[in-house]
């Protein structure tokens, strides 16, 4: 059994920056527990995988898993797929439509080169800062944000770029921290319109590079507070990455999110016959359950 894998660097212009995604174009999908242990093996907080689809409107289906779990939505894995299918493989569309468990995602390419995400907006609630919730989120972050807003993953307000930049998280403390998968750290920028950093130890991920689903919520969340429709963010761990972030009355419930992505390396798996194969996969499994 044989697979081309492609490592891209998503949301940089440059090798050694944004968020290294590997990709795995299939002509069919396989056993989910290969693909777990495909994506182990990587060891990259994202591996892409995507085969043909049969639907009449949809390209591609499309799947993204950490090390350790599948996830419903990932940003920066969608635009290093993308950026495979236009740049290694040839695909001639201009738009790329996508089937995922968060629905039907288009993908395009603006005048600059940036890759544009169209991906559902996130609405977020306001936590009341006393409670429990929040006392144990601060605890784990060593800092106590000024708002805390939940979704399916926790968004944390600063004041300062400098305080977001200052966190050293307890990873061990964050993924004790009941019903929370990642939690997204946020402030003004000082010379962009807002920053970001993203913890999720809970699926394996101390921190994230950059964390394209994260935006979906700090969108519509920073046009609100800013008044402004079109907006530029960077995430700004220790890879950084930049992202032009758009939300606009004229597309309610959808956010762009768009970057740049680079081809870091090209390659092949080979696995072994399937008897062995299944062998390892099984022992593998059992690991990591």
């Amino acid at each position: 059994m044989r697979f081309r894998h492609f490592q891209v660097d998503a949301f940089a212009d440059r090798p050694f920056a944004g968020n290294p995604a590997a990709v795995v174009p299939m002509e069919r999908w396989v056993d989910d527990r290969l693909l777990q242990c495909l994506a182990s093996e990587h060891n990259l907080s994202e591996t892409a995988f995507f085969v043909p689809s049969a639907e009449d409107d949809r390209d591609f289906d499309l799947r993204w898993m950490t090390p350790t779990a599948e996830v419903r939505l990932c940003g920066h894995a969608t635009v290093a797929a993308a950026h495979v299918l236009w740049n290694e493989l040839g695909f001639a569309g201009e738009a790329i439509r996508f089937g995922s468990a968060s629905g039907a995602l288009v993908v395009t390419r603006d005048g600059a080169g940036c890759i544009v995400l169209d991906f559902p907006a996130i609405e977020t609630v306001p936590v009341a800062v006393g409670e429990a919730l929040v006392e144990r989120v601060s605890a784990a972050l060593g800092a106590r944000p000024s708002e805390v807003h939940t979704s399916y993953d926790l968004v944390c307000v600063f004041e300062s770029e400098a305080e977001v930049a200052s966190l050293e998280p307890d990873s061990a403390g964050l993924a004790g921290v009941a019903d929370v998968r990642a939690i997204g750290c946020t402030a003004a920028g000082d010379d962009v319109d807002f920053v970001a950093r993203l913890f999720a130890p809970a699926v394996g991920i101390d921190e994230d590079p950059v964390t394209g689903s994260l935006y979906t919520m700090l969108g519509p969340y920073w046009a609100g507070r800013l008044g402004k429709d079109a907006m530029t963010a960077r995430q700004i761990s220790t890879r950084g990455g930049d992202l032009w972030i758009g939300v606009s009355a004229d597309r309610p419930g959808r956010v762009r999110i768009a970057g740049h992505a680079v081809t870091y390396s090209r390659g092949e798996i080979t696995l072994p016959d399937e008897v062995e194969r299944d062998r390892a996969v099984a022992r593998m499994t059992t690991r990591l359950v």
